[in-house]
């Protein structure tokens, strides 16, 4: 008797782990359509538009600059002796290439602030969408927005709804 019921429970333990192995589950999200719907997104966009004003403004300002310095170079040149208009080539030049320099520098610092900015956001998606897979029993959640899923089962849970009510968005 004793045997029957050790031989019933061993069955029953294994009938248990074979229903659990046949119910994982899997979901997916679009995380590019989480981030373009958080309320933080906004916030961060204006400040990076913000960020990059000042900067086009700083940009143009040296352009004018730069035209306004080659527009009396071009009216002056012929009455300019030879060492002046040199220095004042010398001069167009440099400010050229201070121009380029900021062009430069300003796209790095816009790419960086970006990162800084968009970083917190990433993060609080990241941990919102681990707390609903968590709370949903998933074992995977694959980015559907990356186009490397190639196939997507209707039995796969699309948890965006359930991400965005997690963080409180209509």
């Amino acid at each position: 008797m004793k045997r029957i019921v050790v031989v019933l429970f061993i069955l029953l333990a294994g009938m248990v782990n074979v229903s659990k192995a046949q119910t994982l589950k899997f979901g997916h999200i679009d995380i590019q359509q989480l981030i373009q719907v958080m309320p933080e997104r906004t916030t961060a966009v204006e400040d990076l538009e913000k960020t990059a004003t000042e900067l086009e403004d700083m940009l143009g300002t040296m352009q004018t600059e730069l035209q306004n310095m080659f527009t009396e170079y071009t009216e002056k040149r012929e009455t300019m002796s030879d060492l002046v208009r040199q220095a004042k080539e010398e001069d167009i030049q440099a400010k050229q290439q201070r121009i380029e320099t900021f062009r430069m520098q300003s796209e790095q610092q816009l790419q960086q602030k970006q990162q800084e900015l968009m970083q917190p956001i990433i993060k609080k998606a990241d941990s919102a969408i681990s707390e609903v897979a968590k709370e949903q029993g998933l074992i995977y959640v694959f980015d559907v927005s990356s186009r490397v899923v190639l196939y997507q089962s209707n039995q796969s849970i699309d948890i965006l709804p359930l991400v965005k009510k997690k963080l409180g968005i209509e």
